[in-house]
């Protein structure tokens, strides 16, 4: 009885296994995200290039920004060396404008990081032990509520006197019920969720849930709303500036150099019209890269 030949052609073809890809975290979708989206990017650009101007102001202003000169007093732009003309003093605007990014950004971004913190803090301890001290932190949060943000501002300010420190109180203060009332929303929806509840039956302390299960949880919302105060924040600060309740004279500041500069709006309107030019762009950078912070962050499972 003959035997069948057989070769290797008769064998069925063996798939490869399928490799599965590896599941990405949520921080590179976010990074991913924010990497499409052009007009964030751009924005983030100029943010990038004011705290580099304001960083190095001393070597790129071209002039001292207090010094005075009644020969140049409300010269145009491009007179002779002053690119962007000269304010009621003659001080050169361009280097006021520089050295001003810095007291600016400042003003922007340091009451909004103490907020975040203070008002971080309280939110999270009324929103997960809730009960008494949930009870009184969210009613003092109340009376605060209880006054438009700009008017309690200038109240603050003008309690305490004009001044950096005094402003950046009184900024401070303004922000931390807002920031407390996120938190503490965030810190509520998540009390009751699955892992919060073990976490507790495995017998983990109130402090090691907050900091290793939860906090990671609602930084994102609350990052959201605190950057999208900055833009609010420099509005405020240059608010109160123009209203000699900020920044001191002869300081460079972009609220205060529009108050001494709008006595001669007629003489030199647009010489008069920067530092407001200056305080839109920065305010709708931050706006705008905290919206798109917003919309990379809201991804959906």
């Amino acid at each position: 009885m003959a035997q069948a030949s057989f070769t290797y052609a008769d064998l069925p073809e063996l798939e490869a296994p399928a490799v599965m890809a590896p599941r990405q975290g949520y921080w590179w979708n976010v990074q991913r995200r924010l990497r499409d989206d052009y007009v964030t990017l751009f924005f983030l650009a100029i943010i990038l290039a004011l705290a580099l101007i304001a960083i190095f102001a001393p070597f790129i202003a071209p002039f001292d920004p207090n010094k005075t000169s009644m020969i140049y007093r409300m010269k145009p732009l491009g007179f002779r060396q002053f690119w962007l003309g000269t304010d009621e003093l003659g001080r050169d605007m361009l280097s006021r404008l520089i050295f001003g990014a810095r007291l600016s950004l400042m003003m922007g971004l340091a009451p909004v990081i103490l907020a975040t913190a203070i008002g971080g803090f309280f939110g999270v301890v009324a929103g997960f032990f809730g009960g008494w001290a949930n009870t009184v932190i969210m009613r003092i949060t109340d009376i605060f509520y209880a006054f438009p943000s700009v008017l309690l501002a200038v109240a603050i300010s003008g309690t305490m006197g004009g001044g950096i420190a005094n402003g950046l109180l009184a900024l401070t203060l303004v922000f931390i019920p807002p920031l407390c009332r996120v938190t503490e929303a965030a810190t509520t929806q998540l009390r009751s969720r699955d892992f919060v509840e073990a976490a507790r039956a495995s017998g983990a302390s109130g402090l090691s849930i907050i900091f290793f299960h939860m906090l990671r949880n609602i930084l994102g919302p609350v990052l959201i709303y605190a950057s999208s105060l900055i833009s609010v924040s420099i509005l405020l600060a240059s608010g109160l500036s123009f209203l000699g309740l900020g920044v001191e004279p002869p300081t460079a500041d972009w609220g205060l150099m529009l108050s001494t500069l709008r006595q001669s709006i007629y003489v030199q309107p647009v010489v008069c019209a920067l530092p407001g030019a200056a305080i839109f762009i920065a305010s709708l950078a931050f706006n705008l890269v905290s919206d798109g912070l917003r919309q990379a962050m809201d991804i959906k499972a």
